[in-house]
């Protein structure tokens, strides 16, 4: 069994907004400018984080997760990576220990060595004691150091590396500037491809990164953070379940939120992608059914319900019993009606009956399990809004916590062939069960 070996840092911090995704992507573009072949990962479902950090990189970013996607595609899609990187960075979710499974999980179980980053600016001392208790909260946990981030000045990096109990722990500081952060919205960072000045971005971070001590002490110290990742057996998808199908799907501002595994799944299933833009006014390709990914039609509202030719045909899709499969964002405009948050109200696809109000705190989040065919299909929520509809749901999600399995989740609605949920699904978890999404009731085993 052939296993490769290679610097690997799960990059994570003690809580959200502590910087972690910007220290993630400016370390990836620094050592990328150095000539290092890096590759990025993101612990958890995210869309968003993995648009900075391929632009950083240079590379697709997966995600992995020990229960979404699962530990055999963790290990497999880091030892894929292994055997042709030069550094592998693993952006963390949240704190280190929230979530089940934790950041921490994921780095115990491969053995990688953490690095936090500690947003340092009202603080001095506390530093010390902050970085202790993440090294040592969880046993077994591989430590490589800790990051002072949002520092005052050389001052105030002298005495948060003086509170470090040991000093060959701290990786250095990186100072404030209000430049080098990533612009939010209410899903999270806007796209890297939405900024004009991305690439200058990560430029100002690289540089800030450079001009510390971090950068020089992350290359010195990268061959003590080697991995060996031996090869795990991989499943064959022995069936083209998929073969010689054309799938539309959406892809623009509007409909953003696509996770390139599924897409690998899919192509890996025999269909073929034909990428199509709401936003731009493209008509529905020629297909055999259609994927309505999440996104933000409701940034987009008008024009998405003015798109009338799509609409009707999207209608006349569904009346020949062509599968859609639509999540999220995809479904929120395939109802009646959208009021935006500030209220106004805009009329949308009308495939299915009801309205989609959005709200300024969280309808939905977490992990959740869809079962359909005796079949289950791994993936999360995410969404600012709430669903009416007189429609009966056909099923409905299981969620994944803490403190309960098998609690009640997300509704799937389903009307002639279109089947329409929040969940967005992680296509890899079971391919076969992806399928059936985009197959005709009578073509489903």
């Amino acid at each position: 069994m052939n296993s490769y070996s290679c610097p690997t840092l799960l990059i994570s911090a003690p809580a959200s907004g502590q910087g972690k995704t910007t220290i993630t992507a400016g370390l990836a573009h620094f050592l990328t400018k150095r000539g290092k072949r890096v590759r990025v990962f993101k612990c958890g479902p995210d869309f968003l984080d993995p648009f900075w950090l391929s632009l950083a990189s240079q590379n697709p970013v997966y995600q992995i997760d020990l229960w979404m996607t699962g530990e055999d595609d963790c290990q497999n899609r880091l030892r894929a990576a292994a055997e042709h990187a030069d550094v592998i960075l693993i952006e963390g979710a949240m704190g280190l220990f929230d979530g089940d499974p934790s950041a921490a999980d994921l780095a115990i179980r491969f053995n990688i060595p953490v690095m936090a980053v500690i947003d340092a600016s009202a603080m001095a001392g506390t530093f010390g004691a902050l970085a202790l208790g993440l090294e040592q909260y969880r046993p077994h946990m591989k430590w490589a150091g800790v990051l002072a981030n949002r520092v005052a000045s050389p001052g105030h990096a002298t005495m948060l590396e003086s509170a470090i109990a040991n000093p060959q722990h701290f990786l250095g500081a990186i100072f404030a500037n209000a430049e080098m952060g990533f612009p939010e919205r209410h899903l999270g960072l806007i796209m890297s491809s939405e900024i004009v000045n991305a690439v200058q971005k990560l430029d100002l971070i690289a540089d800030a990164i450079e001009t510390s001590n971090f950068g020089e002490t992350i290359l010195q110290r990268l061959p003590s953070f080697a991995v060996e990742y031996p090869t795990k057996t991989k499943k064959t998808l022995s069936q083209k379940l998929l073969d010689h199908k054309i799938i539309a799907v959406a892809k623009d501002a509007a409909f953003c939120f696509i996770y390139q595994a599924n897409l690998d799944v899919l192509e890996k299933l025999g269909a073929r992608i034909q990428f199509f833009s709401p936003l731009r006014g493209d008509p529905l390709p020629i297909c055999d059914a259609v994927w309505l990914p999440g996104g933000y039609p409701e940034l987009y509202a008008e024009a998405l319900g003015n798109h009338q030719e799509l609409k009707n045909q999207l209608h006349i899709h569904i009346q020949n019993q062509r599968p859609i499969w639509a999540e999220c964002g995809g479904m929120m405009a395939l109802f009646e009606t959208l009021i935006t948050a500030d209220g106004q109200s805009f009329p949308m696809w009308g495939a299915l009956p009801g309205t989609i109000t959005m709200q300024k705190r969280l309808g939905g989040l977490g992990l959740q399990a869809l079962h359909l065919h005796d079949q289950e299909i791994r993936g999360h929520t995410f969404h600012y809004s709430t669903c009416t509809s007189p429609l009966k749901a056909y099923t409905q999600c299981l969620k994944k916590t803490e403190t309960a399995n098998n609690a009640s989740g997300e509704l799937l609605f389903q009307k002639n062939s279109l089947q329409a949920s929040y969940f967005h699904a992680w296509f890899a978890s079971n391919p076969l069960a992806t399928a059936s999404l985009f197959l005709p009731q009578d073509c489903q085993q």
